[in-house]
C-alpha cells in the first residue's frame, strides 16, 4: 500500500509577547492512502493546529508535507489552489462551516463552481442531488437552509460539500464532538461507508478515544504539541507504552460494571509551552519522572512493529 500523506518534522510556532508559543514541535508521520490516522489528546494540545498546518491554511513554521510524493511546503498560493480541490477539511462546528444566508444546494454547489467550472447548470443540479442522496438527505431538502437541520443532517450538508470537490485526503477535526451521541454514531459510520466506497485518506483529530478506536487504523498521541506514542489501533489500546497514553486510556468510561479499572489521576502543573526547556514536556505531571527525562529532549523510538514512544523509562517500566 502507498504512502498518500508524509509530514516530516513540522512546527507550528506563534509568536506571543513573552517568546514563541510551540503549538506543534517536530512532528512526523505517514498515513497510507486508503487508512485513518487519529490524533488524540487534551484540549491545546494542538491537534487541530496540526491539521491546519498541513493544510497550510496556517502556514508551519518549519518542516515538510508531502502529498502523494509532492512536497506542498513549497507550493506557490496557485498551486495549493489546485492541490486543494485533493486536500479537504471538516470542521467542528457544522453550523458555523455553513453561510446561512445559502440553501443546502448552493453551499454543495460552491466546490462545484471553482474545481469544475465547465459543468452546465443542469450537470451541477445532477451532482448536487447525487452528493445529497450520497451522504443520506433527501431532495427534497435541496432549497432548505441550515437553520432548518438539526446537528447531525448540518454535517451531512457540510461532509457533501467536502465531497463535491472529490478530494482524496481530508482532515476531520473533531467533526462529531458537538453532536448527540447517537448522531455521533451515524455520521461515524457514514465517514466510514464513505472511505471505503471512495477510497478517502483521513486525518481524524478528537479528544474521545473511544470515538478515535472505532474509526481509527493507528493513533498518535499528542502532548503540548509532540507527538509522545504512534501504534496501530489495536497496540496502542492493549498495551500503551508512554504514561500520559496510559492516563488518557483510564479515563475511558466503561458500561461494564464488573469491570475494574485503576483510574490514574494526573497530578502536578503543566509545562507552559512557551519557549519550552528541554526534556519530556509530560515530566511534572508525571509519577514516574527522574532527572534524566529533563536532561534533554526525548525522542521516539522503536518498541517493535512500529509502536513509536517517547520515554526514556520505557523499557524499565513498561516491557
Amino acid at each position: 500500500m502507498s504512502v498518500l500523506l508524509e509530514v516530516r518534522n513540522l512546527s507550528k510556532y506563534f509568536r506571543v509577547a513573552s517568546g514563541a508559543l510551540h503549538a506543534v514541535d517536530n512532528v512526523s508521520f505517514t498515513i497510507d492512502a486508503g487508512k485513518t490516522l487519529g490524533i488524540v489528546g487534551e484540549s491545546g494540545c494542538g491537534k487541530s493546529t496540526l491539521g491546519r498546518a498541513i493544510l497550510r491554511l496556517q502556514e508551519p513554521t518549519a518542516g515538510r508535507v508531502f502529498f502523494d510524493g509532492m512536497d506542498i511546503t513549497s507550493f506557490s498560493k496557485e498551486e495549493m489552489r489546485q492541490i486543494r480541490q485533493h486536500m479537504q477539511i471538516i470542521f467542528q462546528d457544522p453550523y458555523a462551516s455553513l453561510n446561512p444566508r445559502l440553501t443546502i444546494a448552493q453551499s454543495i454547489e460552491e466546490p462545484l463552481k471553482v474545481f469544475q467550472p465547465k459543468l452546465t447548470e443542469a450537470e451541477r443540479r445532477n451532482r448536487i442531488e447525487e452528493l445529497m442522496e450520497l451522504v443520506g438527505l433527501s431532495r427534497r431538502n435541496f432549497n432548505a437552509y441550515p437553520h432548518e437541520f438539526d446537528g447531525g443532517r448540518r454535517q451531512r450538508v457540510v461532509i457533501a460539500r467536502t465531497l463535491a470537490a472529490e478530494p482524496r485526503f481530508v482532515v476531520c477535526d473533531e467533526p462529531v464532538s458537538a453532536l448527540d451521541v447517537s448522531v455521533q454514531a451515524q455520521i461515524l459510520n457514514l465517514m466510514m461507508d464513505l472511505q471505503k466506497q471512495l477510497e478517502l485518506t483521513f486525518v481524524f483529530i478528537s479528544h474521545d478515544l473511544s470515538v478515535v478506536r472505532h474509526i481509527s487504523d493507528a493513533v498518535g498521541v499528542m502532548y503540548l504539541g509532540q507527538i509522545v506514542e504512534y501504534a496501530d489501533k489495536d497496540t496502542l489500546f492493549q498495551n500503551p507504552g508512554h504514561p500520559y497514553t496510559r492516563a488518557l486510556l483510564s479515563a475511558i468510561p466503561s458500561v461494564d460494571l464488573d469491570e475494574r479499572r485503576e483510574r490514574i489521576i494526573l497530578k502536578g502543573e503543566i509545562t507552559s509551552p512557551i519557549n519550552p526547556k528541554p526534556g519530556c514536556r509530560f515530566a511534572p505531571r508525571c509519577e514516574y519522572a527522574t532527572p534524566q527525562c529533563t536532561a534533554a529532549d526525548v525522542e521516539l523510538e522503536d518498541a517493535g512493529g512500529g509502536h513509536m514512544i517517547a520515554c526514556v523509562r520505557r523499557r524499565e517500566l513498561f516491557t
